[in-house]
């Protein structure tokens, strides 16, 4: 059996919470408000958002304890192949690679619509062309790749530089939040009675509240990325829900607070009705100056940033584990001499998310909400595992090395398994709050036929492969065997 590759235990457990803060909160939160208030308006969307993450929560249970029994990379790609073999890997691995990979690239985009906000004359220069409405230029291009570049280069230094800065933006976009939400409600220009009507007139509190609902998947997209770095640990992998819960508890809180914020300033109907570039941007410039303006930006900047660093981080070692098992070209698994880090998938997630600015934010956009598809598979996928996992009680198939006897785990995984079919059915059934529009399905129905192909192509390679040889180069050992002390 030939040597399998390992990366090194250099993540510490704060660096770790940092990666899934950073990873669930990027742009989003700070460019979003006024749309999600537009859909739902201010008591909805935080309602939707307080759902939402209780939802993830619920289904975090199975990733704290596939991670525990399970701490290799390689995440929900590895759980498919535990519960339902090479094809079902296969097919989470292929739709999470996209997923995050597009958000890497929406990140870097993010950052020159920052710029081109604050710095509208530097970022209009180099006029290339139009797509889908949406005026590319030269200089967004380049500020999105440089970016890409410094983070590329910062993991391919090693889990511990990219962790440790994860861990110094976090802290400080949290505190950029803490402090606006602070001095906007301390102004006397604003206030709690400009978030009145708490719903949309035109529809009604629970449709407005599921319309957010059902974008958890694409807004706490993060959590997930835990099990990617799980192989690199330097603690004990059962302290792993734990950091999950607390990530997905504080994203939660930003999300309200920079929605609250935002509809405090002035009465959210107006500013969504103004439809500027960036309302919440507008809104802090007109109510507290400059100040605000740069509190608001560094915030988003450190989104952007742990959004782009979590996301190539967790992307890097899911096309490093899915290389180790034979499933793509070995090439992706093989490490830097000197940092020991999966330099080759490090560099491909690079230059694949450099293509995305080319084509305009708009048009990247659609591709990123397919990939919601993509994401909500990887939840069912793991709460499926882990439903298998869990036993009621010990009966005649219960294999002491594999299961776990705990209803109350089996009945989450199992509301876990629901939660991502009625996440899926709001995205693909017409009519629904979420359903996605024909661009996305178009991109969802190539990204498939190319996944088919690939498949047909590389089955022969991985078939090749024994069980035992295929759970060493999956899981570490040739038996599949949970960890179920303490369950």
């Amino acid at each position: 059996m030939e040597e399998r590759s390992t990366l090194q235990k250099t993540l510490k457990p704060h660096w770790v919470w940092a990666i899934t803060l950073g990873s669930s909160i990027g742009w989003g939160a700070f460019v979003q408000p006024v749309n999600w208030m537009g859909t739902a308006g201010p008591m909805g969307a935080m309602i939707g958002f307080a759902i939402g993450g209780l939802l993830m929560m619920l289904i975090a249970i199975s990733y704290g304890f596939l991670i525990k029994s399970f701490p290799v990379s390689g995440g929900e790609f590895a759980y498919a192949y535990i519960s339902l073999g090479r094809t079902h890997a296969f097919i989470s691995g292929w739709f999470l690679t996209l997923g995050y990979i597009c958000i890497v690239a929406l990140n870097a985009s993010a950052l020159a619509l920052m710029f081109k906000f604050v710095f509208p004359s530097i970022l209009e220069n180099l006029y290339m062309y139009q797509i889908a409405g949406w005026e590319v230029y030269g200089m967004e291009i380049v500020i999105a790749s440089v970016a890409l570049a410094i983070f590329g280069y910062s993991n391919i230094r090693g889990g511990g530089l990219s962790g440790s800065i994860q861990f110094i933006f976090c802290i400080i976009m949290v505190v950029g939040v803490v402090v606006l939400t602070f001095m906007a409600g301390a102004d006397p220009a604003a206030g709690l009675s400009n978030v009145q009507p708490a719903f949309p007139t035109d529809t009604t509190a629970f449709a407005a509240i599921m319309t957010i609902v059902a974008i958890a998947p694409w807004a706490f997209v993060g959590f997930d990325n835990v099990p990617q770095a799980a192989e690199e640990f330097d603690f004990s992998s059962k302290k792993a829900f734990n950091l999950i819960i607390m990530a997905i508890l504080v994203a939660t809180l930003l999300y309200c607070l920079m929605i609250l914020t935002t509809a405090m300033i002035q009465p959210w109907e107006d500013l969504h009705a103004a439809n500027h570039v960036w309302g919440t941007g507008t809104a802090v410039q007109e109510l507290l100056g400059t100040m605000g303006v740069i509190i608001l930006v560094v915030a988003l900047t450190m989104g952007i940033f742990t959004g782009l660093n979590g996301f190539i981080i967790s992307t890097s070692r899911l096309l490093f584990a899915m290389s180790r098992a034979k499933i793509i070209p070995v090439t992706f698994s093989k490490l830097h001499p000197k940092y020991k880090t999966p330099h080759i998938s490090i560099i491909f997630v690079i230059l694949v998310s450099m293509i995305a600015p080319w084509f305009g934010r708009q048009a990247l956009t659609w591709v990123v909400d397919m990939s919601a598809i993509g994401v909500t598979i990887a939840y069912f996928y793991t709460c499926y595992t882990a439903f298998t996992l869990f036993k009621w009680k010990i009966d005649a198939n219960f294999n002491e090395a594999k299961h776990v006897v705990s209803p109350v785990k089996k009945a989450f995984a199992g509301f876990g398994i629901i939660a991502s079919i009625v996440f899926l059915g709001l995205l693909l059934i017409p009519g629904s709050p979420a359903f996605l529009g024909i661009q996305s399905r178009i991109a969802l129905a190539v990204w498939v036929i190319l996944g088919v192909i690939f498949y047909l192509m590389n089955r022969g390679s991985f078939n090749k492969l024994s069980d035992k040889e295929m759970n060493y180069l999956i899981l570490g050992k040739e038996e599949i065997s949970t960890d179920n002390k303490d369950s």
